[in-house]
């Protein structure tokens, strides 16, 4: 874990999704310590309580709301929320996501529309609701894409779409607003150990060679590291980076 820089989100508010577990979780502690007024959001109820905990034991600030963001005015309530609770918002991270992995012709329409409305109907909509709040600050949105949406991946073709489509909102909402002071980045992470890939389950059948591929040859990262590049990128010390995707994957995409 790269070094904590106290006091670099003092005066901060940032709204993340997806805060009860993984990289949102560690992103939420991690900004917390550094000084940001922490508005997490997530559907399970339980993480997000211990998560409220363990940032009020460090004497930091958090308000937590439980909700899906794959529901339309849900994510309008939750930012309304936060910027009427803490009267400002500085950083947007869509970080929650969900991934399944099935033969193509197996996958289900449910399946196929809830990976949709979670990892792409929902940062789409927090945004929208988001960048009207954020350009009176010079604020920032980061977007957790995938190097499945920057390479091939047999078996999860549904989510790299969705991964694929969060790579281009990164950008065109950087081309949109490259005038203004809005600041619009993605990070790209490889495997990260989480309770989403300790879950993810291989379906019979596959075809292992076709997947080697984004195996990738250094194993997995932690949410920890996902959640220092976080950081650097949403503070001013990433001033210099707009409609950047960041691959931090181990080399899983350098060839």
């Amino acid at each position: 874990m790269a070094e904590l820089v106290p006091g670099r989100f003092t005066n901060k508010v940032a709204l993340l999704t997806g805060a009860a577990s993984g990289i949102g979780r560690a992103t939420a502690l991690r900004l917390a310590a550094e000084g940001a007024k922490v508005f997490a959001v997530d559907v399970d109820a339980a993480g997000l309580a211990t998560l409220q905990d363990e940032v009020s034991a460090a004497s930091g600030t958090i308000i937590t709301r439980t909700g899906s963001i794959a529901d339309h005015d849900e994510c309008f309530a939750a930012v309304e929320q936060c910027v009427a609770d803490f009267e400002q918002l500085d950083v947007l991270g869509n970080i929650a996501g969900v991934s399944r992995a099935e033969h193509f012709p197996e996958l289900s329409e449910e399946h196929y529309r809830r990976m949709m409305a979670v990892n792409t109907d929902g940062p789409y909509f927090l945004c929208q609701a988001a960048i009207p709040h954020l350009l009176k600050v010079d604020g920032n949105i980061i977007n957790i894409a995938s190097n499945a949406g920057l390479m091939g991946t047999a078996y999860t073709v549904a989510y790299a779409m969705t991964k694929g489509a969060i790579v281009q909102l990164t950008k065109g909402l950087a081309m949109e607003y490259a005038k203004t002071k809005l600041r619009v980045n993605a990070i790209a992470p490889g495997g990260i150990t989480t309770g989403l890939t300790n879950a993810f389950h291989i379906p019979e059948g596959v075809d292992l060679d076709l997947m080697i591929p984004y195996m990738g040859f250094r194993g997995m990262g932690d949410p920890d590291d996902i959640a220092s590049l976080f950081a650097f990128v949403a503070s001013n010390d990433g001033k210099n980076m707009h409609g950047s995707i960041l691959s931090s994957d181990l080399g899983l995409t350098v060839g």
